[in-house]
């Protein structure tokens, strides 16, 4: 395969050049699902591939971040980028690149504990983004619809949508799957041998298992070799993950098919059998089961049984399995069976913000409107607005807008609590009259973002017609 080694006028250029490129690997890789592509190495070290790649890892929220060579890529000045690229370039074309160790750092969850994130230097972030940009087409063409995360042109709406269109279909038996460490604990070898089956080009192949062999520096200033599992934070990790975690896809999905069609499914169903569905996002997964609470039970040794080759074990503690009517939550969402009031006892699959959720952006509300957080009003609405904003585009499609009437109402009085403690000798009437003209919120142009204006619409589940990027560029 042979790559252009003309350097692109743009990035639109670029990413024009990029397009073409992965729409012929991916039909490729569709119409014939046994080709095993040995010579895309060059790809990888295109001129059209580096432009593309610096273009995400600059534009990456990470872009500020630097790892152990303590380059940021936003520090890197335009001028110097093209010679920066061409150095890169003949590295790797010369097989000279070497992975560097990344930089790990902790960062909080919201149970108390730590996800530890893996910062790869600059030149590695660069190669890596190319290298998806040449793999992930590739792999795209095998992956199983259940799965959603990670994916381009891929959302957790759509799982959520998949999971009330089954659970209002009978699907109320459902098993929530947690898996342990998953991106720490996946193993190289078995990894590989799954990468393998569709790359043969060992440049390509040794570069994948240079990223994962690199190791880390760990935040007390120890070198720690890798032997297992992916870092997060690595901008080829989560597709690498989700090769990985393509096993339990494709186990659920021929386990469906062997069923046939609808009419097939419902007569194993009427004969007492079980029918299961996966939905998948990244190492987030449910099974939702018709059948009984055993055929769900069951699923603890089956699921185990398939993690097991690829180093994986789900979570003793946190593995359920749990009825429809009690609801559960997953993605951010709480999903249940509920009673429709006024219907005669009719009941609907109910989703709307779980109470962690929910929990969560009060906290950020809170945090953002604290006194000394703020020099000024429009400070304080520059950092506040997005957070409200995002949280409300997340979940618009759910039973929401009293959810988004109270967050209104709660962020309202948090901002005039911080103007009232910021303008203590001022009286109530006062403040208003001067700073909150008609019990309106602005500063400097910039108006405060009200939530209870959002419009709640019904996303649309769109199954196995998610289109990817490809279908309809021209090759």
């Amino acid at each position: 395969m042979n790559a252009d080694v003309s350097w692109p006028a743009d990035t639109s250029e670029a990413w024009a050049r990029v397009l073409r490129m992965q729409t012929k690997l991916h039909q490729w890789a569709t119409t014939d699902p046994g080709r095993r592509f040995d010579d895309v190495f060059n790809l990888v070290y295109d001129p059209g591939f580096l432009v593309a790649a610096w273009n995400r890892v600059a534009g990456n929220k990470g872009g500020r971040t630097a790892g152990v060579d303590g380059i940021a890529p936003r520090s890197v000045p335009p001028e110097k980028v093209h010679g920066m690229l061409a150095e890169l370039r003949e590295s790797v074309k010369r097989g000279e690149f070497v992975p560097e160790r990344v930089r790990q750092k902790s960062i909080p969850k919201a149970n108390g504990k730590v996800r530890k994130l893996g910062i790869p230097t600059m030149t590695d972030r660069i190669v890596q983004a190319s290298l998806k940009l040449v793999l992930e087409p590739i792999f795209e063409a095998d992956f199983q619809p259940s799965s959603y995360g990670f994916r381009p042109r891929r959302r957790a709406q759509d799982a959520i949508a998949e999971i009330h269109f089954y659970a209002s279909r009978g699907y109320v038996q459902v098993f929530e799957a947690d898996i342990t460490a998953c991106f720490d604990e996946i193993d190289h070898d078995a990894l590989m041998q799954r990468v393998r089956a569709r790359i043969v080009d060992k440049r390509v192949l040794r570069l994948v298992r240079g990223f994962l062999r690199a190791g880390v520096l760990s935040e007390d200033g120890v070198n720690r070799d890798t032997y297992t599992g992916t870092p997060q934070g690595g901008i080829l990790s989560p597709l690498l993950a989700n090769i990985a975690l393509s096993v339990v896809d494709e186990h659920f999905q021929r386990k469906w098919d062997a069923l046939g069609p609808q009419w097939s499914r419902t007569k194993h169903q009427r004969a007492g059998g079980a029918t299961m569905k996966l939905v998948r996002y990244a190492d987030d997964f449910v099974v939702l089961v018709r059948g009984t609470r055993e055929d769900a039970d069951a699923l603890w040794d089956e699921v185990a049984a398939v993690l097991a080759p690829m180093g994986l074990r789900l979570s003793a503690e946190k593995t359920t399995v749990t009825h429809i009517d009690t609801g559960f939550d997953f993605l951010g969402w709480h999903i249940q069976r509920r009673r429709i009031r006024g219907h005669g006892g009719k009941t609907a699959i109910y989703t709307y913000p779980s109470r962690k959720s929910l929990a969560s952006i009060r906290d950020k509300v809170r945090t953002l409107t604290r006194r000394a957080s703020h020099r000024t009003l429009a400070d304080l609405l520059r950092r506040l607005n997005p957070t409200l904003r995002g949280w409300c585009a997340y979940f618009q499609h759910g039973v929401v807008k009293h959810l988004f009437s109270y967050l209104d109402r709660f962020a309202f009085w948090r901002i005039v609590g911080w103007l009232k403690k910021r303008h203590p000798k001022l009286n109530m009437r006062t403040l208003v009259r001067r700073l909150l003209p008609r019990w309106q919120i602005r500063a400097e142009g910039i108006e405060f973002f009200r939530a209870w204006q959002v419009p709640v619409t019904r996303y649309r589940y769109r199954g196995t017609r998610i289109p990817n990027p490809w279908a309809s560029v021209t090759a």
